[in-house]
């Protein structure tokens, strides 16, 4: 049975690949995270000593990294921070992995562009970060690239899962408000974490090295995304639609967000017949499990 690490496990992605392979005989799941828990091993991936010995305790066959800091406007004052768990923390996981003989998935992000695009991005694309996050996210990347011989980096992009997150915040601002203002001019394609495991646990059991884009399909702006899931959910409260000026004259933030983050899975087209769901059946797909 080969043994699989799994990071972060306790995140959104982390519970999804768990549920992905739950199951599965081929693999044994070694959950790990920073947080402690029952069943789950402690690590800090910032700790390079304590991922190599980890790793060549359990020798796996491939090592999962979901572990990210993602609080994008904190990081913008937390920048030490930021740096060790988005780019220290994979160049660590990448020296243990290539050490033992495993392969790597890392799990990076559309902020790694300038998000001011007018046509979706695919793995060809020039990077430009423009936000603390993103260029440590970067940094994560290019760590992963020089350290680990067997590599797969999968840039996601508005994330959804078993976790907080932006469908959970718009569901719970509906039970106490009439409306909502949600910014209309800002664009992506909402990605389900159950998708995404769905499509790592298609990729890492292969050879297909090298940075893939993984989103549902279609695209759509955060001010509609609320409206389906309003839709969906059977609420009333009214989506106001508003430009991000509009938006942070009563709400600043100290991190840019993309107004261009639509990706395009390229190279999971150019190289296999893999297909993610669209976002709307994803969507709906999600929402039947939690109202």
């Amino acid at each position: 049975m080969e043994k699989i690490i799994v990071t972060g496990c306790n995140g959104q992605l982390g519970r999804a690949i768990n549920k992905e392979l739950a199951g599965n005989n081929r693999y044994e799941i070694i959950n790990s995270d920073v947080f402690e828990g029952e069943g789950i091993t402690p690590l800090d991936i910032t700790n390079v000593d304590a991922v190599v010995e980890l790793a060549r305790k359990v020798r796996p066959s491939a090592i999962i990294n979901c572990a990210a800091y993602t609080a994008v406007d904190k990081q913008e004052s937390d920048i030490d921070l930021s740096y060790k768990i988005n780019a220290i923390g994979p160049r660590n996981l990448a020296i243990a992995a290539n050490e033992v003989g495993a392969k790597l998935v890392h799990v990076s992000t559309d902020y790694v562009f300038e998000g001011n695009g007018t046509k979706p991005y695919i793995e060809f694309d020039k990077t430009g970060p423009v936000s603390v996050y993103g260029k440590t996210k970067l940094a994560g990347e290019e760590f992963v690239k020089a350290f680990s011989d067997r590599y797969f980096i999968v840039r996601t992009a508005w994330l959804y899962g078993d976790g907080k997150n932006f469908v959970k915040t718009m569901l719970g601002l509906s039970e106490k408000y009439d409306e909502v203002s949600v910014v209309n001019d800002q664009l992506g394609t909402p990605t389900s974490a159950k998708e995404l495991a769905k499509a790592i646990a298609f990729l890492f059991p292969t050879d297909n090295y090298g940075v893939f884009h993984g989103t549902c399909e279609g695209s759509t702006n955060w001010a509609d995304f609320t409206d389906e899931i309003f839709r969906i959910a059977g609420k009333s409260t009214r989506v106001n639609h508003v430009t991000t000026k509009e938006y942070l004259e009563k709400n600043p933030q100290a991190a840019p967000r993309p107004a261009y983050s639509i990706l395009e899975n390229y190279m999971l087209k150019l190289t296999s017949d893999y297909m993610f769901a669209d976002w709307h059946d994803a969507i709906k797909d999600y929402l039947k499990d939690i109202i």
